[in-house]
């Protein structure tokens, strides 16, 4: 039986591997369904060359429908603010729902102002700042692999394991121990043997 919705942003670009291992778990272990969200209708290549056509575009999807909207990294968050995004990160933020973005994908979290008053971690110190000139959560910037704060997730790009790891603490909280057994798996790095 099926518990929810996760819906991940694709983009010309996106790093396919960041959300990867959140999206194969939610869907496998959690029950979760997974659906695509692009800028346009059309086919996009992720950067390891994945070759993606959305479930829906972004105008298309409805916020109270998501049981999580998650955001991965890619070159093309730095290029510009997508008005678009940010008002759909508003509406999520207001209803509640979580929101997980990894490397340059805070990027956008920051545009939506939504990091100015929650604690969060991007690609160091300063990424935002170069990047978001209305950012003012300075004070709030963790140096950590993952942080969640009041239903947003951010994570650094090194951190795809911690990323999904938080992820899940957000939309299967009562599944404390298959996540502790996920997060001892992966932070293992080697197999005993």
């Amino acid at each position: 039986m099926g518990r929810g919705t996760a819906y991940v942003l694709v983009f010309n670009g996106f790093a396919d591997w960041e959300p990867a291992s959140a999206l194969a778990e939610l869907r496998r272990t959690f029950g979760f369904s997974v659906r695509t969200i692009g800028l346009q209708s059309e086919a996009i290549l992720s950067m390891g060359g994945l070759r993606v056509v959305p479930d829906l575009t972004l105008p298309q999807f409805v916020p109270e429908s998501a049981d999580i909207l998650i955001l991965p990294g890619g070159d093309s968050w730095m290029d510009h603010e997508l008005p678009e995004l940010s008002a759909v990160l508003d509406t999520m933020a207001s209803l509640h729902r979580p929101i997980a973005a990894i490397c340059a994908a805070t990027l956008a979290v920051a545009h939506a102002g939504l990091l100015n008053d929650r604690a969060h971690t991007s690609n160091g110190r300063g990424f935002i700042d170069k990047h978001v000139p209305r950012y003012s959560g300075h004070n709030l910037y963790q140096v950590e692999r993952a942080v969640r704060d009041r239903q947003v997730i951010t994570a650094n790009g090194l951190a795809p394991f911690a990323f999904a790891a938080e992820i899940f603490r957000a939309v299967v909280p009562e599944r404390s121990e298959d996540i502790s057994t996920y997060e001892t798996l992966y932070s293992r790095g080697l197999l005993d043997g």
